[in-house]
């Protein structure tokens, strides 16, 4: 089965089920190269300057996601730290390597026990890390993510991480990985049914729709801006940082196929793509499979978490719904 690790790099969870709490590092075999895309308005991040189109130094040796909110960038010096003890870096003389790690938090304080992810899961998650398959569901950056929370978080579905890929006939690889912690509903490309969302009530199995809510007048509550859907696109081809740019930017389609609303202003909606070899790529074709990944990335976490802190998941409220 292929896996976004097939791409040429390592993931790995750290989770504290108990705080309900986690994050997820990806290490790359070689340096990669990245570029951001970010559409939320509630995003928080650390160290993303080498994803962006002015940046000279584009070299990135990880990525972090986390959970936490702005408190779980601390992690990020964990994988620092692990990458410079094994001399991964940017070379800066006097005997150091600096390590590139770009980072990205969901809000996920206020289901569990309030406890960040901080540096030692950071290089927990960096130990953890492997070529194997990704373990998915409430899991790493997505034990602690939740859907829907117009209504706050009594009325939220569980949420989680998912990942994808797909192999080209001449071997070029995409994989896609996203933590779902979306402010809105995720929904049936199909059909638009609600699968994981805002509840009509805390002991309710059915769906409001955070769009019909809306229009029957409910509004944003101030101060709720606890919600960000994650993604991260990497392809074993060479592309420039402007190409990697337009990748990013076609795979957040994918996000808003399933996501009802998505990158409101409540939301810090990032989807980052990341050169990780040197086969010869397509960046429109890339970019086009890449929406598809990152909308199966986001049904599969949805699928595969589970309840937690009192928030059910979508398969144990059975597939009600509405429209």
């Amino acid at each position: 089965m292929i896996s976004i690790t097939h791409t040429g790099l390592r993931v790995g969870h750290a989770s504290d089920p108990g705080a309900i709490t986690g994050c997820t590092v990806l290490l790359f075999d070689n340096p990669a190269f990245g570029a951001i895309d970010l559409r939320g308005g509630g995003t928080s991040t650390r160290q993303i300057d080498p994803l962006l189109s002015h940046s000279t130094f584009g070299k990135i040796h990880g990525l972090l996601l986390t959970g936490g909110s702005a408190f779980g960038l601390d992690a990020a010096g964990g994988v620092m730290r692990y990458l410079e003890e094994r001399h991964i870096g940017l070379d800066v003389g006097y005997g150091l390597v600096v390590p590139s790690v770009p980072a990205a938090v969901i809000f996920d304080i206020g289901i569990g026990k309030n406890i960040r992810p901080d540096a030692e899961m950071g290089y927990r998650a960096c130990v953890n890390a492997s070529y194997d398959g990704v373990e998915e569901g409430s899991v790493g950056v997505g034990t602690g993510a939740t859907i829907g929370k117009l209504l706050g978080l009594g009325h939220a579905t569980k949420g989680g991480l998912g990942t994808a890929a797909y192999r080209f006939d001449n071997g070029v690889i995409i994989g896609a990985i996203a933590v779902v912690n979306a402010f809105g509903d995720v929904v049936s490309r199909e059909n638009g049914r609600v699968i994981a969302g805002v509840r009509k009530t805390p002991e309710s199995a059915e769906f409001a729709g955070t769009v019909n809510l809306f229009k029957e007048g409910v509004r944003f509550r101030p101060g709720g801006g606890q919600n960000t859907t994650l993604a991260v696109v990497t392809v074993n081809a060479r592309f420039s940082k402007p190409e990697l740019g337009r990748i990013a930017s076609i795979a957040q389609t994918g996000l808003s196929r399933v996501i009802s609303p998505a990158h409101t202003v409540a939301d810090g909606d990032v989807v980052i793509a990341v050169s990780c070899g040197d086969m010869e790529g397509d960046a429109n074709v890339s970019g086009i499979v890449a929406a598809e990944l990152v909308e199966e990335s986001i049904m599969r976490a949805v699928s595969l978490s589970k309840g937690m802190g009192g928030v059910p998941s979508a398969g144990e409220l059975d597939g009600k719904g509405a429209t």
